[in-house]
């Protein structure tokens, strides 16, 4: 009975840890859900309760100046460049809905790139973003300008969504050989239907995204949750060790006794 006592204490000391973990909201992930209330505020059409959610988010980050980690200068201005364009989202009175969307959009991701460890938001949006730039692709191959201009059209907006984000994660070198793609394929456009050298650029560019997102490792884990894991997983490890090293000995000396009781 001892040992079962044992044992059940060893179990909870595994999956203690992990729930105090889970609980635990750092002042970035608050900030990430008061941008996510904000974006659904604008969803909504109600303007005026995403820029008091906007403000509440400014005044709350600016009281994180004190903060462990603080963050680096590149990454206060694009937080500062994206609050920015939300706040005039909600403020507007004559933007277009879906312009007011985007930029909500953009300022959700920033946060969220920011606040989390692993597989960022904006990587979700992979799929669409690759389809509407295939689209682009094979209208170009088959000489369809309008479609082309179109489709190309929709990727760059897309890819202006997650662009601010995808400074957060990703280095300058990689985004600065994206950026060169698209700008030479936006600036000869007429160029990239016509010359069947130029649609290379395409290629390339189809290249640089897959890498883009495929880098961006979806099973990576949170480091702190691995120190939970493999510590706790330590103690469960030492503490059955221990429970069968008693019971080993326990067995011994039960032996010796039975062998001493037959001889006499």
């Amino acid at each position: 009975m001892k040992f079962k006592w044992i044992i059940l204490f060893a179990m909870v000391l595994l999956l203690a840890p992990i729930n105090v973990y889970a609980e635990q909201t750092s002042p970035m992930e608050k900030l990430d859900d008061i941008s996510d209330e904000a974006l659904q505020m604008v969803k909504f059409h109600r303007y005026d309760d995403a820029k008091q959610l906007l403000n509440y988010f400014s005044d709350q980050f600016s009281s994180l100046s004190g903060s462990q980690q603080p963050l680096t200068v590149d990454k206060l201005r694009i937080i500062n460049a994206s609050h920015d364009e939300a706040l005039e989202a909600a403020a507007s009175p004559d933007m277009k809905y879906e312009e007011r969307i985007n930029k909500l959009m953009k300022f959700r991701l920033v946060i969220d790139a920011i606040a989390t460890g692993h597989r960022p938001l904006w990587t979700e949006m992979e799929d669409q973003i690759m389809t509407v730039f295939h689209q682009a692709k094979q209208a170009a191959y088959n000489g369809d300008s309008a479609n082309f201009y179109s489709n190309f059209n929709h990727f760059l907006s897309l890819y202006n969504i997650i662009y601010p984000s995808m400074k957060v994660d990703v280095t300058a070198e990689n985004i600065q050989k994206i950026d060169a793609r698209i700008h030479f394929i936006d600036d000869y456009r007429s160029q990239i239907i016509s010359d069947s050298k130029s649609q290379k650029e395409l290629d390339g560019l189809d290249s640089d995204l897959k890498n883009l997102f495929e880098n961006m490792d979806d099973d990576e884990a949170d480091p702190s949750l691995w120190w939970v894991i493999i510590s706790t997983g330590s103690i469960i490890i030492a503490t059955l060790s221990y429970v069968g090293w008693r019971k080993y000995k326990g067995d011994k000396e039960m032996k010796k006794g039975r062998s001493r009781d037959q001889k006499n």
